[in-house]
């Protein structure tokens, strides 16, 4: 087996659709199982360990609010910055609250990937709500930033993190377009969610090592040492890209191609979740 190939591919795969409304960890799933014949609960496991190179990634592009969070917590930051933080940790716990029952549910009673349904009807609506947008307000931009995020916002963004513990979920997908459909602004709701990976994927990963340690040993020892590290360096590279990437096209303010895209490319996940993840 060529483990450096293997690394890029996955690597490539997790970099990619990590910050797309596609589930990473269910790419993941499929390219494991179809490279290394990998079993579904043990594919499952190994997707979310995975995360580890958009991560690193995810340090490095958000470094100055990471401080600003450090700043918040040892009691020196501005009212902004506990502002962030208070949305950091209060999404974080709902995540952790809803995800680790799901992810343990999965992993005991779910054999196939067939969990594409969540994502489609979250493609439904926000394509929904592109076409409201654009027969009453054509001219309609969403104007809420963190400051005006109640904790009701906080929770239900957090309820949609938690959600994406389940295969065919996107993370991103899911907190990026909850925030859109409650009012924030496209970028803020893109910069959020990307900051809000951090301790996420950090919980999803000390989740699978704990709950799952056998499988992903199984799975790193397949990938070999040599691949598992290409991976993470080709993800973070991929990562860093697509960052800013889709930033700078949040920040545009074309709202409408936005949430067109955004459900599009949901219902797309969605149906190939069902269909290849079987």
């Amino acid at each position: 087996m060529n483990y450096v190939l293997v690394g890029i591919v996955l690597g490539l795969v997790q970099g990619i659709s990590e910050w797309l409304p596609i589930s990473s960890k269910t790419q993941v799933l499929i390219a494991s199982t179809f490279l290394l014949g990998l079993p579904f609960s043990l594919a499952y496991a190994f997707g979310l360990f995975m995360e580890i190179g958009t991560i690193f990634a995810a340090v490095i592009y958000f470094r100055r609010e990471i401080v600003r969070l450090v700043k918040a917590l040892v009691g020196r930051g501005t009212s902004q910055d506990v502002k962030l933080l208070k949305f950091v940790v209060v999404i974080t716990l709902i995540t952790g609250m809803i995800g680790v029952p799901l992810y343990l549910f999965v992993i005991n009673l779910v054999t196939s990937a067939v969990v594409g349904i969540p994502m489609t009807v979250l493609g439904v609506i926000l394509v929904l709500d592109g076409i409201v947008i654009y027969l009453t307000r054509k001219r309609y931009v969403p104007r809420r930033g963190l400051n005006e995020l109640t904790w009701r916002d906080m929770v239900i963004v957090g309820i949609a993190q938690g959600l994406a513990a389940l295969p065919g979920v996107s993370r991103s997908g899911m907190t990026t377009s909850a925030m859109i459909l409650l009012g924030v602004k496209p970028e803020e709701a893109f910069r959020l969610s990307f900051l809000s990976l951090i301790p996420a994927a950090l919980g999803a990963i000390g989740v699978t090592v704990i709950f799952s340690k056998a499988e992903v040993v199984q799975a790193v020892h397949l990938i070999n040492v040599t691949g598992l590290a290409v991976s993470m360096i080709v993800a973070t590279g991929i990562s860093l890209v697509l960052i800013d990437a889709l930033l700078k096209f949040a920040r545009s303010g074309r709202v409408l191609i936005l949430v067109f895209s955004l459900g599009v490319l949901a219902i797309i996940s969605g149906i190939l979740s069902s269909i290849f993840g079987g």
